[in-house]
């Protein structure tokens, strides 16, 4: 049960560090760097499902695991859109 209990730890240790680069990002934004909303909404979702994702572990819930595993990763996806998005904006 330590074992188990060390994972979820880590787990939500990488969400509130995800969650801090994210308001990191929104303090820049105020900045000028053009962050746009897929950036923003692709990092919110990616907390909330690593969150979900270490809920379900915690209460050993494989459902809550997978749907929380399923949002972070399509969170990373429109995050990496986002990002490519910006990259291409700021080379013109």
């Amino acid at each position: 049960m330590k074992n188990h209990h060390v994972t979820n730890s880590k787990a939500w240790l990488g969400a509130v560090l995800m969650l801090m680069s994210f308001v990191g990002c929104t303090e820049q934004s105020d900045k000028g760097s053009n962050i746009n909303k897929d950036q923003i909404q692709g990092r919110v979702d990616e907390t909330k499902g690593t969150i979900k994702e270490a809920t379900g572990k915690m209460l050993d819930d494989k459902s809550m695991q997978i749907e929380g595993n399923i949002q972070k990763n399509l969170g990373k996806a429109q995050a990496g859109y986002g990002d490519i998005k910006k990259d291409i904006k700021d080379q013109q």
